[in-house]
């Protein structure tokens, strides 16, 4: 065998190749690299080049997952949670009755949004029985639910759900109700973080106050209102259950709006409440015994009608004012205000007016019914509550109201403050007589007053009428404008005015000025202002100011902390008490007999401003004070306006319309309630009432000179009680009174009245008289308090300061109590 290597054959398949020259290391040769060459790989042809290689579909699977993972990572942290969206946050305020009942609602939006607390947990089990029965245990999204909406969505389908009570919340809460894709991918990743940040409980509480269950109710606690007229803490199941349906279709499955539909519903219904069986939320024998509610007619009106605007604005007013609550918080919405207006005195009161006044008018017919405008305050006298108001006829048809307006005058029904402060500050009259129920004065109209540094003042009575010597109650009970408003000056008219304020009336109260005329009422006070007066009169003078508010909250869950009522004593509980008794008699015998009708112990006084454009009755219970106001104004210029022929009568005055109105309104108000009786500490000498004294005619008698004074207001008439004075002399020659009890054995006599020793006048009656200032012979001149409507008794209230009889030859038509 030969020594040389042999040739290898080639393999089969290969062709030979030629050998390459020594050291050029071929690659396929086994001797230049030792290694074998590595085959190459056919080319693919045909249809499998269209089909992706092992290699490139892990390549694309991994790429894939990469993309989409990097997406996640990088949406999470791009896509941040938003601010609330203006509608999701935007609420009414809710004003309540003080039993919890709604009074009015403000805003454009009808929601109320309010802890999970309180909201019943069958309303809660019912709301994810319909919506997402594993909310508790489930992630905050649902993959497959999103993709079968997003495709439907994306696909023209319409609107699609299946998303998650968390995806649904977002929705409501951050973004909106656009059904786009932009707004899904949103949704996913603020859900996800949404999830990690809150509590399931947080979630579904935003949940159930930013959805929409018809009716324009968002949230649901409106829903509750809407449909069954109660809070969400109260709803059952079966109500629970009906609003949990109508979040599928709130204005298909509204039976009442929709009665067609009422199958649907009931089916939905079904399934809700099944589902809470399912659950173990419900029991099987608490489903067999529900019946499918019947949800409210209508709902309680949000709008500002009849007397909620009227309310709404007060209230607000009060809040902002005693910093109780900030303007613009208030106005971003969200407070439930409980007030302290009680639903059946407030409906009493619209009534009261109704059937007294309202239903009287004939605006067709007479003019001027179409000037009647009313008001009025009712406050508990030992809490000051405001417990019900009458501002008009409609909120939307008359804006002013009518119970806190300071225009009119309050007339007569200012008188008991100058008694009041008169027992208050021991005050006595000219002749040193002190001042009690039973003290005489001389009530001849336009009688001089004396003592008064500001000029010549002489106001007229009612009618023109003389009453001759008077004791204080009766002067009271027939409104007599000549004996308080020297009473005015006896006392100081400055501490009348600190009384009145001490009582209840603004110190910034118009016109509550200190001169004589402030005795018959021209300041202009509003029904409220005189309501907090009285109610101090009937509470022993203790007085605490007026509050309408009881309770305030904010979201449902925030109280807010309301000012401490203070109440201390206005005046002694012997003045404000002998000031009753006096106002006693008023109702029972005087002016203000209409308002016997309350049907219980009452005290007031009737009062009508100049001219007759208001006519006031103020009067209190031991329980309730309450003011009532007939006011006189023209709708289109808003000018005050006479009464003259209003309702078909000559006039209106305090013991008409204001009285009857009162009547019926107290008697309403307490029903049902216990009758009490005054519990009295009386001024020494004020339990023993004086006899009446007879009046005197309608027309002066002899020697009657109240139409002449000095022009110091030095007048020659005489003081009360003061005993016979001649005519120009001066009080140190007066006869001395009875005693301080007002009991005499013979009425003492003065110029200005029925004369028993008096000389005779050389001047005619109360339609003439001399005037040292000059003017109009009717009330003696023009000068500082003497008549003039510009003067110190300028506008006065019952014809105090004013022209009686002619002007210029002019008829005037005389001033009303």
């Amino acid at each position: 065998m030969s020594d040389e290597p042999q040739p290898q054959q080639p393999n089969p398949g290969w062709a030979p190749r030629e050998p390459q020259a020594a050291g050029e290391g071929q690659t396929g040769d086994p001797g230049a690299s030792g290694k074998a060459k590595k085959p190459q790989r056919p080319k693919r042809t045909g249809w499998r080049r269209l089909i992706p290689t092992w290699r490139i579909a892990l390549s694309t699977v991994v790429v894939g997952l990469l993309l989409i993972v990097g997406g996640f990572f990088l949406g999470y942290h791009l896509v941040q949670i938003p601010a609330a969206n203006a509608l999701a946050t935007k609420q009414s305020n809710v004003y309540l009755y003080a039993d919890g009942s709604v009074l009015a609602r403000d805003g454009e939006v009808n929601r109320e949004s309010v802890g999970l607390a309180r909201i019943s947990k069958d309303a809660q089990h019912a709301v994810l029985a319909a919506e997402d029965r594993d909310f508790y245990t489930e992630s905050a999204i649902d993959p497959m639910a999103m993709v079968r909406a997003g495709w439907n969505t994306a696909t023209g389908k319409g609107k699609q759900s299946g998303s998650t009570i968390t995806q649904q919340y977002v929705k409501n809460y951050y973004l909106g109700q656009e059904q786009t894709v932009t707004r899904k991918v949103k949704e996913f990743f603020i859900s996800i973080k949404l999830d990690r940040e809150k509590s399931k409980s947080e979630i579904l509480e935003g949940y159930l106050n930013t959805s929409f269950f018809g009716r324009g109710a968002y949230g649901i606690q409106a829903a509750a209102q809407a449909y069954f007229g109660v809070d969400a803490k109260d709803l059952t199941a079966a109500q629970g259950a009906y609003l949990a349906s109508l979040l599928n279709a709130p204005s298909q499955y509204d039976v009442v709006a929709h009665p067609e539909n009422r199958p649907a519903a009931e089916a939905r219904w079904d399934y809700v409440m099944n589902g809470m069986v399912d659950k173990g939320w419900l029991s099987p024998a608490d489903r067999a015994a529900a019946t499918f509610p019947k949800p409210k007619q209508s709902t309680v009106s949000t709008g500002m009608s009849g007397q909620r605007g009227y309310v709404v604005n007060i209230v607000k007013k009060y809040l902002i004012e005693n910093d109780i609550v900030d303007e613009e918080e208030l106005g971003r919405g969200g407070y439930r205000i409980t007030t302290t207006l009680e639903k059946n005195k407030q409906d009493a009161f619209v009534k009261a007016v109704d059937d007294k006044l309202m239903s009287r008018l004939d605006q067709k017919e007479r003019k001027v019914d179409t000037y009647v405008r009313a008001g009025g305050a009712s406050v508990d006298p030992k809490t000051g509550k405001v417990v019900a108001m009458y501002n008009g006829i409609d909120y939307v048809k008359q804006y002013t109201p009518n119970a806190v307006r300071r225009d009119f005058q309050v007339g007569s029904t200012f008188k008991p403050f100058v008694f009041t402060s008169a027992v208050e500050n021991h005050s006595e009259t000219q002749s040193g007589e002190t001042i009690n129920p039973n003290t005489r004065y001389d009530g001849t109209s336009e009688r001089p007053v004396r003592g008064w540094s500001g000029g010549r003042y002489a106001p007229e009575n009612e009618d023109h009428r003389d009453y001759g010597h008077v004791t204080v109650r009766e002067a009271t009970d027939k409104s007599i404008n000549a004996v308080y408003a020297q009473m005015a000056v006896d006392v100081g008219s400055d501490k009348v005015k600190q009384t009145a304020i001490d009582l209840g009336l603004s110190a910034d109260t118009p016109e509550l000025t200190p001169s004589p005329s402030i005795a018959l009422g021209v300041a202009t006070a509003s029904p409220l202002d005189m309501a907090e007066a009285y109610a101090t009169l009937a509470n022993h003078g203790r007085h605490g100011t007026y509050t309408f508010v009881e309770k305030v909250t904010k979201d449902g869950k925030q109280e807010v902390e309301l000012p401490e009522r203070r109440e201390h004593q206005a005046v002694s509980r012997e003045s404000a008490d002998t000031t009753t008794s006096v106002l006693r008699s008023v109702v029972q015998q005087g002016t203000a007999t209409a308002a016997q009708a309350a049907g219980r112990p009452a005290a007031g006084k009737t009062g009508t401003a100049e001219e007759d454009t208001a006519a006031w009755f103020a009067g209190y219970t031991p329980d309730l004070a309450t003011v009532v106001a007939v006011m006189g104004q023209d709708p289109k210029t808003a000018a005050h306006k006479p009464l003259y022929g209003a309702m078909g009568l000559e006039r209106i005055n305090g013991g008409g319309a204001p009285a009857e109105i009162w009547g019926q309104y107290t008697r309403n108000a307490l029903k049902g309630e216990p009758v009490s009786d005054f519990d009295l500490q009386l001024q020494d000498g004020a339990d023993v009432t004086a006899p009446p004294s007879g009046d005197a005619s309608d027309e002066p008698g002899d020697g009657d000179e109240s139409g002449s004074s000095e022009p110091d207001g030095n007048s020659t008439g005489d003081e009360e009680g003061s005993g016979t004075e001649t005519p120009g002399g001066d009080s140190g020659s007066s006869t001395p009174p009875g005693d301080s009890g007002g009991t005499e054995s013979e009425p003492p006599s003065t110029g200005g009245g029925t004369p028993t020793t008096g000389g005779a006048s050389t001047e005619p009656g109360p339609t003439g008289g001399a005037d040292g200032g000059g003017g109009d012979s009717s009330n003696g001149g023009t000068g500082p308090g003497g008549g003039d409507t510009d003067g110190a008794g300028g506008g006065d209230t019952d014809g105090a300061g004013t022209t009686a009889g002619t002007v210029a030859g002019i008829p005037v038509t005389p001033r009303r109590q």
